[in-house]
């Protein structure tokens, strides 16, 4: 790992909230009629990146439709299915209440990220989206624009999320590589991409970036 950590930044989906049951049900519905028996797996290798490219890569000149499509059905069921990892919250809170600088990089629009945030109970924090920067996970772009944000040195940031290409992107950036488990990838595929750190629930997720960061402990409790 790099040195002390100054500032932090977290994936949305699969990371703050527990967003996959939501995902899945989308990308089934989207490939209902075209490809009724594509595996969870393919799915779930797509999570992190934005819609339209493994979409268009699948099939090729539809991806705008398919992403419409989707956003259709995630929109309509979003807050019915978005639920909070628990802990999260807390682990959030207590670092933004020591002072350390928090927020947030995702693939996906970000109205959409602060709508997910407000349900599951997250305090409000800067959010670079889909439509802020040209290029997405695993290129660096967004990390460094969410660093930028935070008026921070990349290699003084660690990221957090649950994808393969949020690993990727962090090592791409020169940012730590915080991974978890309890989202779009498995612990082995995470390590092998090259995460400085896998941790399987909100307390060692807590635990390691006060560690990081050198500030004193919060309490992690459920998310209420």
């Amino acid at each position: 790992m790099t040195g002390r950590i100054t500032g932090l930044l977290f994936d949305f989906d699969g990371t703050l909230a527990d967003t996959i049951p939501l995902i899945l049900a989308s990308f089934r519905h989207t490939f209902s009629e075209l490809e009724p028996d594509l595996d969870e797996a393919t799915f779930r290798s797509w999570i992190g990146r934005p819609l339209i490219d493994p979409l268009e890569e699948r099939h090729p000149g539809r991806g705008q439709e398919l992403v419409a499509r989707y956003r259709e059905h995630n929109l309509a069921h979003h807050d019915a299915l978005v639920e909070a990892v628990p802990g999260i919250d807390a682990v959030v809170a207590g670092l933004v209440g020591a002072g350390v600088p928090v927020g947030v990089v995702s693939s996906k629009r970000a109205e959409t990220v602060r709508r997910g945030m407000r349900i599951v109970g997250l305090p409000d924090l800067d959010v670079v989206g889909l439509e802020e920067v040209s290029r997405h996970k695993p290129h660096p772009e967004p990390l460094l624009e969410g660093a930028r944000r935070l008026g921070l040195d990349p290699s003084g940031c660690a990221y957090v999320g649950d994808a393969v290409v949020d690993v990727q992107a962090a090592r791409a950036a020169g940012m730590t590589a915080v991974a978890v488990t309890w989202g779009a990838s498995g612990r082995a595929d995470l390590e092998a991409a090259g995460a400085d750190a896998v941790v399987a629930d909100a307390a060692q997720l807590g635990e390691l970036l006060h560690r990081l960061t050198g500030v004193d402990p919060a309490p992690v409790g459920a998310n209420t």
